[in-house]
């Protein structure tokens, strides 16, 4: 009987540690013992895929090309995702997040929105995004908006740059959303190109310090627990210098900032939660009160 070719391959424990070392040391992406079958299940599914014997055979075809490496990558960052995939955190961005920068910005002469998307995978979070402000924001013409959507992917980032989707990822995507910001293509339905041009699309590991501006909110939903615990610190510390003073967080649904040394204040909306930078006002009272 021909063994199934998810079990064909000679995978030990030592090629796994190996190959979890090279992926760490290479793009800091730390797979650890909470995710230790996923791991090897994804690295059984590739082995399989690509008709490799065993782990050394992938570790050699990983070592010699960029290309290789960034392929197996991908399958082991590979994610669910869709439109508007967690609604409260929409409504959040509407209802809560959207009016309070328009608040605070209302009367400046050039009025600035900008959103980071770290971790957009195949775009479907950043243009829900972009619905999201041109359905709540008044007046969004009368607004200078970007939204930075970053991701360690370069397929996914070229999937999104498309902005091409299958019908059957507008299940959560009321018709009327489907009908004013998509067009039907041959594969589905594409992006308005108003929307597309709202968003900047860039490959970027979240490890690697990089400069980006400040931000009135940062969506970093399900990306941080492929970091140890160290770079999880030094990217969140990132995270809350790139916002702007009153900006806004959003975790996963499942992830918290509890017992993490980062000035942000939690800020509960029903079944989200979500993490806002102090004012420097209130900031600086809070400090003093502290001293008394």
């Amino acid at each position: 009987m021909r063994a199934h070719p998810s079990t064909a391959a000679k995978l030990s424990a030592a090629e796994l540690d190996e190959i979890r070392s090279l992926v760490e040391h290479r793009s800091a992406i730390l797979f650890d013992s909470s995710r230790e079958r996923f791991f090897s299940t994804r690295v059984r599914e590739y082995l399989a895929e690509k008709k490799l014997a065993s782990g050394d055979d992938l570790l050699r075809s990983i070592r010699s090309a960029r290309t290789q490496y960034e392929a197996f990558l991908e399958r082991l960052l590979t994610q669910e995702t869709s439109f508007f995939r967690y609604p409260a955190v929409f409504e959040a961005l509407s209802k809560e997040i959207l009016p309070d920068v328009r608040e605070r910005k209302l009367w400046e002469t050039t009025r600035k929105l900008r959103i980071w998307s770290s971790g957009c995978s195949t775009g479907e979070e950043p243009y829900s995004m972009a619905i999201t402000v041109c359905e709540a924001l008044k007046f969004s013409e009368a607004w200078e908006i970007e939204i930075l959507a970053t991701d360690i992917s370069q397929r996914a980032l070229r999937h999104a740059a498309h902005g091409v989707y299958h019908k059957r990822s507008f299940e959560s995507v009321p018709p009327s959303h489907v009908e004013n910001y998509f067009v039907p293509v041959k594969q589905g339905f594409q992006i308005k190109l108003r929307l597309r041009r709202m968003i900047s699309f860039a490959q970027m590991n979240l490890a690697d310090p990089v400069y980006v501006g400040k931000f009135d909110c940062i969506f970093c939903m399900n990306v941080l627990m492929y970091f140890s615990e160290e770079r999880r610190l030094a990217i969140l510390r990132r995270f809350h210098e790139a916002l702007e003073p009153g900006g806004y967080f959003v975790l996963g649904h499942a992830e918290t900032l509890s017992r993490v040394p980062v000035d942000f204040e939690p800020v509960d909306l029903g079944e989200c939660r979500l993490y806002r930078k102090p004012l420097a006002a209130r900031r600086v009272a809070a400090l003093v009160e502290a001293a008394l």
